[in-house]
């Protein structure tokens, strides 16, 4: 390991240690998690595409890496990893390799020994920014991109279409960087999916019911998925429709609601949801930092599920019409499960169709 530095385009720096293969300057947006466990299943989540991650608890790598099936992807999505200790050493039997070898060999770049307290409290009062990871030896100025400007949901989608499953209804799962917990879950369901790119057309084929999947990124970028959203919403309005995390977001847009980035955002296995109906409180995964702003959505739509740190929206659903969504990830993974019964409403409203 040698000597590096996190450098944010506000002027803050913290210290840390990068391994020897590590020579280039790593940039993307500074965000914070604040699970202790699941550190696999976060860092190849496509919703972290092109952020450098943050891990609070103190110690990542104690059990390992496990087998692929295992990952929410077929690799690391984070462009970094960021964290107070590497563990190299692993204490679980089926773990096939360690945190750093894996980052290594998936070409994620390391940040160790940085005290990550202290990064964290200057994000939650800045909000997130722009950094760069910065090894020993660099001695010109960084130049920092806009992290707001590269549109993400491309570098996740899958690049063709996948079918599965079988019974006698048919469903659209959007792709914009899906996890492969929601894929699994969807399987489990007595039905046919088919899996297609963000910006595929599907209206004019068969379908009973459309599924918009999680995903990185400003919602603002994914207009082609919003377009044909809107599309499906004038055209088959009684075809029922679930969004999850992104996927609530392009909904939000759909129906002609604004969204905004928060100014951290929430990651993490423990987010306490009200569901406004039942009163009745979830504990939530959850990993965006954008949200539907509740004063722009149209008459008709409601919040079904409210963040109680922060009230902000949770999800929405329409009053008459089949259509939901949350901003939490119900599929869990890492997280709990409390909420997977939404698959199960989702499945259901699809035999009323």
């Amino acid at each position: 390991m040698r000597p590096a530095q996190l450098v944010f385009a506000t002027g803050e720096v913290f210290e840390g240690m990068v391994p020897d293969w590590q020579d280039e300057v790593v940039f993307g947006e500074v965000v914070f998690n604040t699970g202790m466990v699941g550190y696999v299943e976060c860092l190849t989540d496509p919703s972290y595409c092109g952020q450098l991650l943050t891990f609070t608890y103190p110690l990542i790598g104690n059990y390992g890496v496990a087998q692929q099936a295992q990952w929410e992807s077929a690799s690391i999505k984070a462009r970094a990893m960021i964290c107070s200790h590497a563990e190299v050493f692993f204490s679980r039997g089926q773990a096939q390799t360690d945190i750093v070898t894996w980052c290594r060999e998936q070409g994620c770049a390391l940040l160790c020994g940085v005290d990550t307290r202290a990064l964290t409290i200057c994000l939650r009062d800045k909000g997130v920014v722009a950094g760069a990871i910065v090894p020993q030896g660099h001695d010109q100025p960084v130049a920092f991109p806009d992290i707001n400007s590269e549109h993400l949901v491309p570098q996740v989608t899958c690049d063709q279409i996948i079918e599965a499953g079988s019974g006698d209804k048919t469903v659209i799962a959007i792709d914009c960087g899906m996890k492969e917990n929601i894929w699994r879950l969807l399987q489990k369901l007595p039905i046919k999916i088919k899996r297609v790119p963000f910006n595929y057309d599907f209206t004019g084929e068969d379908f009973d019911g459309v599924f918009i999947s999680n995903g990185p990124g400003d919602p603002v970028m994914c207009q082609e998925t919003v377009n044909i959203v809107k599309k499906v919403m004038a055209e088959q309005p009684q075809k029922p429709m679930f969004g999850i995390c992104l996927g609530s977001q392009i909904m939000g847009l759909a129906i002609g609601a604004k969204t905004y980035k928060l100014r951290f955002g929430h990651r993490s296995q423990n987010q306490p949801c009200l569901q406004t109906n039942t009163e009745r409180c979830y504990l939530t995964s959850q990993n965006h930092g954008f949200a539907i702003e509740e004063s722009t959505l149209p008459p008709g739509w409601h919040v079904t599920f409210r963040n109680l740190n922060d009230a902000s929206v949770q999800g929405i659903a329409h009053q008459s019409k089949p259509y939901f969504s949350v901003q939490f990830h119900p599929e869990a993974a890492p997280g709990p499960i409390d909420t997977a019964w939404l698959f199960d409403k989702f499945y259901n409203m699809l035999q009323e169709v």
